[in-house]
């Protein structure tokens, strides 16, 4: 573990000389010339949720398995605006620390805090626990966290330590305390509640720099002096007297593993009371990674948005080996790592869009190694996950989306993985696994009538629910028609990549499944019913129910008729040809929603960020800007991308459109600031929209470096007049992966009204499966 945090200090020293250079550069000269890139975080941009969830300050290593921010005010979602700090989670332990009584309820310790006295970085955070006079201080390795809290006067001081549900917890005398909490939320591995022998625990090994005068333990709510605790709510609170300006650190190792890998990880990690220089290598480790993308002609506005959304596309998933093992809850064994990390924490069908995309370019072994792991859950359970957690598969969402993490890792050349296992694995998914939205396990009647008839069947009108399988989240039958269709054109080329001609042709034919539910007498998907018949009284806008759940996941029917990423080309033709598309796409921003923006948002909470009926806050919406491109109007990709950008994305605590999702909607605006987005991963290429940055440089993971320069750019020069790639005219509105794998500059020349010459010819359309002379056609 030592080696690996070694490497990830120095592996960007090069990048360091970069970003130092072009930081001094003469746009910058007004600048502070010891300004990183992680200087620019802000980890509390998103704190207040659009309407749903909130982002978290998180302290951690890229991918990193120790993560810490504050627990808040119970019940205020939106963290930012919380009052008080309950705690520090850490692992499986909340730790706290106080001046007032011991006690066995965490409300007892709680503190009040002000932003205005916080520190929030990747890499270190800091409050003032104002109750006490406390001050709060934390930063972190891979696998371990160190505080250093500076107390008042007191003659009774606590540290407090804190875990609810299945926990144990045992005091190994003044200094030394450990625990374990079994970790809950996924399901096994056919889709049923795991037994009582597949119980993933989280451990922790925590030591104090000072000992502790007396200590006090607790299960529920009665304290006591019994070393050894275990159940729910169980608790230990050590005292000690401070004087004024006094520190007590506490050093914390976790592990999936053992309490005794906890005290390893903890003691090659954090083996000494250093606090500054754990901080200063975390530090280090952040500036690396963020300097491998340097963006200069910006505001420091839009610095502060483009490198805190790097910041939270590197967050997962998450890196859980320990000395060269890992705890897999697929089967429950620790095993050999045999030199590839173990990754989980995983949302695919929210990841695969562009936050996969984005690492691979900055990392493709990296992202190699998380296709192993794919693998080795596949391995171990049997089936492929899409929403991996550590203590097995979470049963989310629609789709088999990891197929989209490996087709596009191996079209864009990064195939140090097992390519024939991982086919099996998709194949499985497939033809074998549950198509029911939120659930997993052995494909059910619903999948079968799929593969049958080439839709997903929902309910006719009026019609009950009688298959028992179906869940809360009902049927979304046009969405999962729509994304099995692109599962399975990435079966199909990768079966075609590797000569499995037979699989190819059928799984090819259920890639244009997508064309089943186009109602071209109203010009939208649209559901059917088992008897093949257009469900009565659809509309298109609102129909649905709660979320469009009937038919649709999260989103109303304008949203989902433009998912077919993978043949946009075949959507076009569908829809009548580029006029018509183009007219279809065009009223998407600026349709009405219908009824009023209360009762719009009521039904469908997850479509924030709205232009008309397109929603910038959630996953379905992001590659529609993009579809232009295919159409003839690239200009149109141009202003709409800028547009999102400049009102949907801030740097404070409202900076985010939606959900998050674990750094994928700010992934988004990583790639579109810089220029480019990938609209059907699986296919090589990128599309291109409207750089923000007069230059960029991006480093990728093979030590080539891809660069940007847009020429006059401004907030309202978003217009590419004419472009060149290493230094050849390009005049179509896409570039592929093959273009810059050995380094490339594109040149973007930029004005303030569109040239709709540029890339407007069909033959400049990007690839798609119906486009002539393109694969899979």
């Amino acid at each position: 573990m030592g080696d690996r945090i070694v490497k990830l200090i120095l592996r960007g020293f090069g990048v360091f000389l970069l970003t130092a250079f072009l930081t001094l550069s003469p746009v910058h000269a007004q600048e502070s010339a010891d300004m990183q890139p992680v200087d620019d975080v802000n980890p509390n941009i998103g704190g207040i949720g659009i309407l749903l969830t909130s982002t978290q300050p998180l302290v951690q290593y890229p991918f990193g398995m120790a993560r810490v921010a504050p627990e808040t005010t119970p019940g205020m979602g939106d963290r930012y605006l919380a009052d008080k700090i309950y705690g520090f989670p850490t692992g499986p332990v909340t730790l706290m620390v106080s001046t007032g009584a011991a006690d066995a309820h965490a409300g007892t310790y709680a503190s009040e805090y002000d932003h205005d006295l916080e520190e929030a970085t990747p890499y270190f955070y800091e409050a003032e626990l104002q109750t006490w006079g406390i001050k709060a201080e934390y930063t972190v390795t891979q696998n371990a966290v160190i505080y250093r809290f500076t107390f008042p006067a007191a003659k009774q001081a606590h540290v407090a330590l804190r875990m609810q549900g299945d926990a144990a917890l045992d005091v190994q005398g003044s200094t030394v305390v450990q625990g374990s909490r079994r970790v809950y939320g996924a399901y096994g591995q056919n889709g049923f509640p795991p037994t009582s022998n597949q119980v993933t625990r989280e451990y922790f090994y925590a030591v104090f720099s000072q000992p502790m005068q007396k200590w006090q333990t607790w299960q529920g709510t009665q304290l006591s002096q019994t070393a050894e605790q275990t159940g729910d709510k169980v608790g230990y609170a050590g005292t000690l007297s401070t004087n004024a300006g006094e520190t007590v650190e506490v050093r914390i190792g976790i592990s999936y593993i053992s309490a005794n890998q906890a005290r390893r990880n903890l003691e090659e990690q954090i083996p000494a009371w250093d606090f500054d220089q754990v901080k200063q290598q975390a530090r280090q480790v952040w500036n690396n990674a963020l300097g491998q993308i340097v963006v200069t002609g910006e505001t420091h506005r839009q610095r502060r948005i483009f490198y805190t959304a790097l910041y939270r596309s590197l967050q997962r998933m998450t890196d859980i080996t320990e000395d060269g093992r890992y705890y897999s809850g697929y089967d429950h064994k620790v095993h050999a790592a045999h030199g590839h990390d173990f990754y989980v924490n995983d949302g695919a069908w929210d990841t695969f869009r562009s936050m996969h995309p984005l690492q691979l370019l900055l990392n493709g072994k990296q992202q190699e190694d998380m296709i192993r792991s794919y693998l080795r859950m596949y391995e171990q359970s049997g089936w492929m996950p899409s929403f991996p957690s550590v203590s097995g598969p979470k049963a989310v969402m629609i789709g088999h989306h990891a197929d989209q993490i490996i087709l596009d890792a191996y079209e864009k050349g990064y195939r140090d993985f097992n390519v024939e296992e991982a086919y099996a694995a998709m194949k499985k998914n497939a033809l074998q696994a549950s198509m029911l939205p939120w659930t997993s396990g052995p494909m059910t009647r619903l999948g079968r009538e799929y593969l049958q008839k080439g839709f997903f069947p929902a309910l006719a009108y009026g019609e009950k629910e009688t298959a028992p399988q179906v869940t809360g989240e009902l049927r979304q039958a046009v969405s999962v028609t729509l994304e099995s269709a692109y599962d399975d054109w990435c079966v199909a080329t990768l079966a075609q990549a590797l000569g499995k001609d037979a699989d190819a042709s059928y799984f090819m034919k259920l890639a244009r499944n997508y064309r089943n539910v186009f109602n071209p007498a109203i010009g939208f998907m649209a559901p059917k019913s088992a008897d093949g018949e257009w469900v009565a009284h659809y509309d298109p806008r609102l129909g649905g129910g709660q979320g469009a759940r009937d038919y649709f996941t999260e989103m109303d029917g304008w949203v989902w008729t433009f998912s077919v990423q993978h043949d946009v080309a075949g959507l076009i033709q569908l829809m009548g040809g580029r006029a018509a598309f183009n007219a279809k796409l065009d009223q998407l921003f600026v349709e009405p929603l219908g009824t009023s923006k209360f009762r719009f948002l009521n039904q469908f909470p997850d479509a924030t960020g709205l232009v008309g009926l397109y929603a910038q806050g959630n996953e379905p919406s992001f590659h529609i800007p993009y579809l232009y491109d295919f159409s003839g109007q690239p200009w149109k990709t141009q202003r709409r991308v800028r547009q999102m950008m400049s009102v949907w994305y801030g740097d404070g605590p409202l900076g985010i459109p939606g959900d998050d999702d674990g750094g994928e909607t700010s992934s988004w605006y990583v790639l579109s600031a810089l220029g480019f987005y990938p609209v059907c991963p699986g296919s090589p290429v990128y599309e291109i929209g409207s750089p923000i940055f007069a230059r960029s440089v991006i480093q990728m993971g093979d030590g080539k470096n891809f660069t940007i320069i847009a020429r006059q750019v401004s907030a309202k020069n978003k217009y590419i007049q004419s472009a060149t790639l290493n230094g050849h005219p390009l005049t179509k509105p896409w570039f592929s992966q093959a273009d810059i794998a050995n380094g490339a500059t594109l040149v973007l020349e930029m004005g303030e009204t569109p040239n709709r010459q540029w890339g407007n010819q069909p033959e400049d359309a990007p690839p798609s499966m119906s486009a002539s002379g393109n694969r899979g056609s």
